[in-house]
């Protein structure tokens, strides 16, 4: 059990730089309403689902905690969030990296993030442009919020930015914690059993499996394809839809549960489909 707390520990201090410069950069923005760096975070509106699409790929799941609140902030759209999210893979990339006979699949398996992703990012903001969901170009200034307190001053931001930090750091943790518990004790062998029933419903199992918000579900994912138990499409699926903690700080920091759901929705609908067409190959 120990050994659990401290294994959630860690993974909660490699993503704190980010959550805190997520904060901050939210802050700021919504100190100084300065639209023109709103405009450049999110990618002048056009190309920030590519941006999204390319941090990603970089096998680290604190970019999809940074995402999900800059998008509760509103600096990035929804394309780029779920950019973000579909290229998400944290650790399963090094597993992957570590085994030299799974080299040509973990090119393939990025490439196919990748275009999935961006071709996603992409769909969704062109589908919602009409919609001003472009955080940076806003007319209300109210719909920019970060759930803390603002007062006048740069140093109230910085303040603003830590207490933000803090109260969403603990959440991750303890929600970490309970899914480091229960992936230990019973997760790992039923999961693997759902897999191992059938081929024909894998992309789908993986798709749901890489939902669960936490790092070890996508190495199990990437340790069942290394065992040969799953197939390089379900393999995809699930990586895809496994966007690590990024899930948590989304339904924590961003308002409207129901608006949550559906993008959850949409990010399993999307990985489970592109797992379902690449099976056929």
């Amino acid at each position: 059990m120990l050994e659990l707390l401290l294994d959630t520990l860690i993974d909660a201090a490699k993503m704190l730089p980010f959550l805190f410069l997520a904060c901050l950069l939210v802050e700021v923005a919504e100190h100084r309403q300065n639209g023109r760096l709103m405009r450049l975070l999110s990618g002048e509106g056009k190309i920030g689902f590519l941006a999204g699409a390319v941090l990603g790929t970089v096998p680290q799941c604190g970019f999809s905690a940074m995402a999900a609140n800059l998008y509760a902030g509103r600096v990035i759209t929804l394309g780029t969030l779920l950019a973000v999210f579909i290229a998400t893979s944290d650790e399963a990339f090094l597993v992957l990296l570590a085994s030299p006979g799974a080299l040509p699949a973990l090119g393939g398996l990025i490439a196919v993030k990748f275009v999935l992703a961006a071709g996603t990012g992409f769909a969704v903001d062109f589908l919602l442009r009409r919609r001003l969901v472009r955080a940076g170009v806003v007319a209300d200034h109210e719909q920019i919020h970060c759930p803390c307190e603002h007062e006048e001053g740069e140093q109230s931001v910085w303040r603003a930015a830590v207490l933000h930090t803090l109260e969403v750091l603990f959440y991750v943790v303890v929600f970490s914690f309970v899914i480091h518990v229960a992936m230990e004790y019973f997760g790992g062998e039923l999961l693997t059993g759902w897999l191992s029933r059938t081929r024909l419903l894998q992309p789908i199992l993986a798709a749901l499996i890489g939902l669960i918000p936490n790092c070890a579900a996508s190495v199990l994912l990437a340790q069942l394809y290394l065992s040969g138990a799953i197939t390089f499409a379900s393999l995809a699926a699930g990586l895809s839809s496994a966007a690590g903690i990024g899930l948590v700080v989304l339904f924590r920091s961003n308002r409207g549960l129901k608006k949550n759901l559906l993008i959850t929705a949409a990010l399993f609908a999307v990985s489970a489909a592109a797992g379902l067409v690449l099976s056929v190959f």
